[in-house]
């Protein structure tokens, strides 16, 4: 997942987006919410934990905004505000889900994949492309009931794949997918490889090139 947090507490923010990456994600972590609302302007965001207590203007204020302007991306917002009344606020300005700090890393990460799987319409965990699995609480990958062996970005870019299988995505949305705003090397041909250890990894058919435009999920079925 790429994932936005919203958090002006250096110690705190910093905590979330190390612990978030070590499972895998793709983070970006920005302290108020001018700098948030231009990297959700930019980039596709799968998911943004949202802190309410922003300096300058309130946290509540960006998701009312955000929303205003059919703004979809799954929010979960994570404050020391612990009222009742705060919490249904909260929700009825957007909000898909609303936790109370302290959290621990595991609970955020298994809300934040909860909150996607529903915005992408999925009931299961475990996601299945005809004989491909994939776990994204374990980061599993299975290929007619064998293992696979993924690096991060190999697994980044097919669960990007895997949530839009109907969908022919650009190389510019896949990069924006897989490296964040300060990491990474986006290179010309970088994605091309990524691609290709996909398809020596898996099955040459898993990911379907369309000219001119991009990638898409290919077939779930051997080719031989």
């Amino acid at each position: 997942m790429r994932l936005l947090i919203v958090e002006d507490d250096p110690l705190l923010g910093d905590a979330l987006a190390t612990g978030l990456r070590q499972l895998g994600n793709v983070v970006d972590w920005f302290r108020d919410g001018h700098q948030a609302n231009s990297a959700l302007s930019s980039a596709p965001y799968d998911a943004v934990v949202l802190d309410l207590g922003l300096p300058g203007t309130d946290g509540m204020v960006w998701l009312e905004r955000w929303r205003s302007r059919e703004q979809t991306v799954p929010v979960l917002i994570l404050t020391a505000r612990d009222g009742v009344a705060q919490r249904i606020a909260g929700l009825d300005a957007g909000a898909d889900d609303y936790l109370v700090k302290p959290i621990t890393i595991d609970e955020l990460a298994a809300r934040l994949r909860a909150m996607v799987r529903r915005s992408a319409g999925r009931a299961q965990s475990v996601w299945q492309h005809g004989e491909l699995e994939y776990d994204p609480a374990t980061k599993l990958v299975r290929w007619r009931g064998a293992t696979v062996d993924l690096t991060g970005l190999e697994m980044t870019l097919l669960e990007a794949l895997l949530k839009h299988p109907q969908r022919v995505l650009s190389k510019t949305h896949l990069q924006q997918m897989i490296y964040d705003w300060g990491g990474g090397d986006p290179s010309s041909n970088s994605l091309e490889v990524h691609v290709h250890h996909l398809r020596r990894k898996i099955d040459p058919a898993i990911v379907r090139t369309v000219r001119g435009v991009g990638y898409a999920l290919g077939s779930g079925e051997a080719t031989a």
